[in-house]
C-alpha cells in the first residue's frame, strides 16, 4: 500500500470529519481539559446562586473540571447574560438562566443587552423553585381569600414589595391582581434583600419571592404564607394551596436552568447536558435542593428551548396587559 497516499486519505477523513455540521474531534475527545466558568446574573447569595453552586460541584465532579461561579450582577440579570452570549463558544463559559432573564426580562424591556432565543443554546433546565405570596403577620387576613377580599374592599391599601419595576415578582403579582380583580401598591426595591427585609419588619404588607429565599423567615414566623406559585402544593408549606386552587391561572414555578453561547458546537451542549443531568443524581445535591424548595428537572435542549419561549409568550400577554414597559 503506498503509505503517503494512504496518509492522504486520512487526514482528507478527517477534515470532512470536522467540518460536518455540529461535529468537533476536539470537544468529543479532549473537552473539558480546563476549568469552566458559570457566570450567574445575580448578586451572591439568592436562589440563582445557591442552585448554580450546586450545579458547579456536581457537574463539576462529572466534568473532571472545576466550574468556578462568577456573579455579574445587574439590570435585573441583564448584564451577566449579556457577558455570557459575549463569550466565545466553546464550552468554557457557560450561563445560568432563570425565568426572569429568559421570560419576563425579553417581555418588559424594549432593548435587551441579548436576544434569549438567538444568542444562547439552551443545554437543560435543572430545578424548578416554587414562589410563595406571604404578608406580614400584622396583615388581618389568615388566607389568600380573605386577604384578596379586604384588597378589593380597599383599593391600593395594601402594599406590596418587588426586586424592581418590571421584575419576575413585579409581573407576577400585576397578574395575580389582573385575574383576582384586586389592586395592591407596587413598592419596587433595588434587590429581593431590601424587599424582603422590609416585608418583614412591617414597612410593605406583602411581597412574592422564591420559596427558598422566604422559607426560613415563613419557618420562625416573621412571613405568613398565603398561595404558591407552582403545579401543585410544596411539600414545605402543605397546607398553603396553590394560584390555581385560588381560580388564578398561573401554575409554573420558577426554573433555572444553564445555558451557552450560540454557536456552542453541539457535542460540547450533549456533554454538558450529560454531565449535569448525572451529577444531580447525587443525593447531597438533591437534598439541598429539596431544602431550598426546589424539585429537580432534566430536559432535552430544545425541550428547554420550547420552555423558555413558552414563558417569554405569557410574560409578554401580562405586560401588554399591565402596561408594563422599561428602557
Amino acid at each position: 500500500m503506498n503509505r503517503p497516499r494512504a496518509l492522504r486519505r486520512t487526514l482528507l477523513a478527517t477534515l470532512v470529519l470536522c467540518a460536518l455540521p455540529g461535529a468537533s474531534v476536539y470537544a468529543d475527545e479532549s473537552y473539558p481539559n480546563r476549568p469552566i466558568t458559570l457566570i450567574v446574573p445575580f448578586v451572591a447569595g439568592g436562589s440563582t446562586d445557591l442552585i448554580a453552586r450546586l450545579i458547579a460541584q456536581h457537574a463539576g465532579a462529572q466534568l473532571g473540571q472545576t466550574i468556578i461561579v462568577e456573579n455579574k450582577g445587574g439590570a435585573g440579570g441583564s448584564l451577566g447574560m449579556a457577558a455570557v452570549k459575549r463569550s466565545k463558544p466553546d464550552g468554557y463559559t457557560i450561563g445560568m438562566a432563570s425565568v426572569s432573564t429568559h421570560g419576563s426580562n425579553p417581555a418588559v424591556y424594549k432593548a435587551l443587552p441579548y436576544d434569549p432565543i438567538k444568542d444562547f443554546t439552551p443545554v437543560t433546565n435543572v430545578a424548578a423553585v416554587p414562589s410563595v405570596f406571604s404578608v406580614n403577620p400584622k396583615v388581618p387576613a389568615k388566607t389568600m381569600k380573605e386577604f384578596m377580599e379586604m384588597a378589593r374592599a380597599n383599593p391600593n391599601k395594601y402594599t406590596f414589595a418587588s426586586p424592581g419595576i418590571g421584575s419576575l415578582g413585579h409581573v407576577n403579582i400585576e397578574n395575580m391582581m389582573m385575574q383576582g380583580k384586586f389592586q395592591l401598591t407596587h413598592v419596587p426595591y433595588k434587590g429581593a434583600g431590601q424587599a424582603v427585609t422590609d416585608a418583614i419588619t412591617g414597612q410593605v404588607d406583602a411581597l412574592t419571592d422564591n420559596l427558598s429565599s422566604s422559607l426560613p423567615f415563613i419557618k420562625q414566623g416573621k412571613l405568613r404564607p398565603l398561595a404558591v406559585l407552582s403545579a401543585k402544593r410544596s411539600p414545605e408549606l402543605p397546607d398553603v394551596p396553590t394560584y390555581a386552587e385560588l381560580g388564578l391561572n398561573m401554575k409554573e414555578a420558577g426554573w433555572f436552568g444553564i445555558v451557552v453561547p450560540a454557536g456552542t458546537p453541539a457535542a460540547i451542549v450533549t456533554r454538558l447536558n450529560q454531565a449535569i443531568h448525572k451529577g444531580m443524581e447525587a443525593p447531597e445535591f438533591q437534598r439541598k435542593l429539596k431544602e431550598m424548595g426546589g424539585t429537580p428537572v432534566q430536559n432535552t435542549p430544545e425541550q428547554f428551548q420550547s420552555q423558555i419561549k413558552a414563558a417569554i409568550a405569557r410574560y409578554e400577554e401580562v405586560a401588554k396587559k399591565a402596561n408594563i414597559s422599561l428602557d
